[in-house]
């Protein structure tokens, strides 16, 4: 076990962190506070986080190798001897570069420190632009942020600044303002160390030193994004949400990426209905630090002006907009109709894309009628093969993998087939069904879909995975005054046309059952003979589990609400039940707990930041 010493000041409430001791060190009264960092290997800045001492930094990045660049992270560091002398390097260091061990004393509140920082914030911002107004990274930008805490407040530049132009062209998601970079180099470190396609290099080394790209190598792979989020300040930023919306009048919720089965952990921001952006959440249980292009950018079909916002039920062979509480009794009446004459031709169809807290109410409600009636899997998509980085220079994976983007293209899959496994036995595939349909032995099929489309990231489909044709849009759904994001026209399909998760062998099928219910997102060749129609929720507008790939289930939680008088899907299925109240995840969380074995490790209800593995 070791302990370090790290130099502490009173906070707001001129309280001092436990255990801390007063000392003098070369005449200056310090305030030290002991650190456990067992037989952890950490530099200054990690060990001085542990106890809620913040070292800045810009270069430093616990998932990128150490480079010591940008000097923000400069501290006195020593070593207290046995006797209790401390003894004090006569100069400052790089924290990020500096290993702890037993007895070492980090000290950062000194003169000589301060002064330090305001130097090196002096030096970096002699040519950085006065952009803040304009620029997308104000309100969340380090430059600013260190520039208020432990900057001058007066600058003394008073030449004329170095103001290289501007690289639009970078990458299809990324654009370089060149004038605002400080070279810290996460980015370059990003591609050469986590994608591995090596992109980005620094080039006219010395005072006009630029990033930029390898002549026809433009920054593309699938993570590319991911620099955005590292760059410290506002010099790499994302296409698709340039000018679109002011950081601090959004509302950030913690969710979990629908994408795929990986389940990253995301930051998602939006504001009156608008879904602007999705960014990753560090999660050691899940994709660690960053998240791939394809769910980040994947989003656009939340604010689909075509999504359904209304019931419907099929008058005289046409679709009529209902309220909701004549939809479900009509729907509730010819549940039970069916069920009554015919429960095995009764079919639920669960979508992986329902929350486990949705299938656990859909599979309860219809199994409570009769043990008879059948519970499916929805349609699985997958799409190729799982795609681990980092690759080499040829596209080729190279070990060891620090970052896969999953083929099984649904959040949930586990989950649901966890919920179909206790109320059935056993997992019937969506292929079951359509055979069953295409056999005249179902009398009602309610299909619980809510599918975003398939190539809402512009990619081929994998062969078996379903096809057909869906326009969608991405103008939003805001209301008056409002500038929702959308894709340009070169962002790979997301805006235009998309997948269905139906085949037309698999829709002519259905077209034999009597009754369909379908409650989904956007129209599908489905909707041309669905008796009825419910709107479905978007992850985005819901709360409730998802249980990815390696069983790690995770809450996800609402950001946006429901546009029109849609509902989310769990609410649907509590007003079918006609049970009383909203949706509370964490309450029917407990009781999917106590009723289903397989979720009985999240009784407590609180999954935590970074979720609770499933046995």
């Amino acid at each position: 076990m070791a302990t370090v010493f790290v130099s502490c000041t009173p906070d707001s409430s001129g309280k001092l962190p436990a255990g801390a001791f007063e000392v003098t060190v070369n005449n200056n009264p310090l305030r030290l506070v002991p650190v456990d960092i067992g037989n952890e290997r950490l530099n200054c800045i990690q060990a001085a986080q542990k106890v809620g001492v913040f070292i800045p930094h810009y270069c430093w990045h616990p998932a990128l190798s150490v480079v010591a660049s940008c000097r923000m992270c400069l501290v006195e560091v020593g070593e207290r001897k046995p006797n209790g002398d401390i003894s004090i390097v006569p100069r400052v260091v790089p924290g990020c570069q500096t290993p702890v061990k037993d007895g070492s004393v980090i000290i950062t509140t000194t003169s000589k420190v301060k002064g330090a920082q305001e130097q090196t914030l002096e030096g970096l911002l002699l040519n950085h632009p006065l952009d803040c107004p304009v620029c997308d990274k104000a309100g969340e930008c380090l430059l600013q942020d260190y520039t208020y805490g432990f900057g001058r407040a007066t600058s003394r530049m008073i030449d004329q600044k170095n103001t290289p132009p501007n690289k639009p062209h970078i990458g299809d998601n990324v654009t370089l303002f060149t004038d605002r970079c400080i070279m810290c180099t996460r980015c370059v470190r990003f591609t050469r160390e986590i994608s591995g396609e090596a992109e980005l290099q620094v080039v006219s080394r010395g005072e006009h030193a630029e990033i930029d790209i390898f002549p026809g190598e433009p920054l593309d792979n699938k993570l590319s994004t991911n620099v955005v989020d590292l760059c410290p300040v506002g010099a790499l930023c994302s296409k698709d949400f340039l000018y679109k919306h002011r950081v601090w009048s959004l509302k950030t919720q913690n969710s979990v990426c629908a994408d795929c089965s990986t389940g990253c952990s995301i930051h998602l921001d939006g504001n009156k209905s608008i879904v602007y952006r999705l960014r990753p959440r560090y999660n050691p249980k899940a994709q660690g630090h960053f998240m791939c292009d394809e769910g980040r950018l994947g989003y656009h079909y939340v604010n689909s002006k075509e999504r359904y916002l209304r019931p419907q039920v099929r008058k005289d062979g046409k679709l009529t907009p209902v309220i909701y509480a004549e939809a479900l009794t009509v729907v509730r009446a010819a549940i039970k109709e069916a069920v009554s004459s015919d429960a095995f031709g009764v079919v639920g169809v669960i979508s992986p894309f329902l929350t486990c807290e949705e299938a656990y109410l859909l599979a309860k409600y219809l199994k409570s009628m009769t043990k008879a009636v059948q519970l499916a899997l929805g349609p699985v998509p997958v799409i190729g093969s799982d795609d681990t980085y980092p690759k080499d220079r040829r596209g080729k994976p190279t070990e060891p993998v620090k970052f896969t983007i999953r083929a099984e293209k649904c959040p949930n899959r586990k989950g649901v087939e966890k919920v179909l496994q206790h109320f059935q036995g056993s997992v019937i595939g969506f292929d079951e069904v359509i055979r069953q349909a295409d056999a005249g032995k179902l009398r009602l099929v309610y299909l619980a879909a809510s599918y975003p489309p398939l190539n809402r990231y512009g990619q081929p489909p994998h062969p078996q995975s379903p096809l057909g044709p869906l326009s969608h849009g991405t103008e939003g759904r805001g209301g008056a005054g409002q500038t929702p994001p959308s894709p340009s026209l070169g962002d790979g399909g997301r805006g235009g046309e998309g997948r269905a998760w139906i085949t037309p062998e698999q829709t002519e099928a259905l077209r034999k059952v009597p009754t369909v219910i379908l409650q989904d997102l956007l129209p599908t060749p489905v909707s041309e003979f669905a008796q009825f129609i419910l709107p479905g929720g978007a992850w985005a507008e819901k709360e409730g589990t998802f249980v990815n790939h390696a069983g790690l289930a995770q809450a996800i939680r609402w950001a946006v609400t429901p546009t029109g008088e849609c509902r989310t899907d769990g609410q649907v299925f509590l007003d079918l039940m006609e049970r009383k109240g909203l949706l509370h995840a964490a309450t029917l969380r407990k009781e999917l707990a106590a009723e289903v074995r397989g979720f009985a490790a999240l009784a407590g209800g609180d999954l935590g930041e970074y979720g609770i593995p499933l046995g």
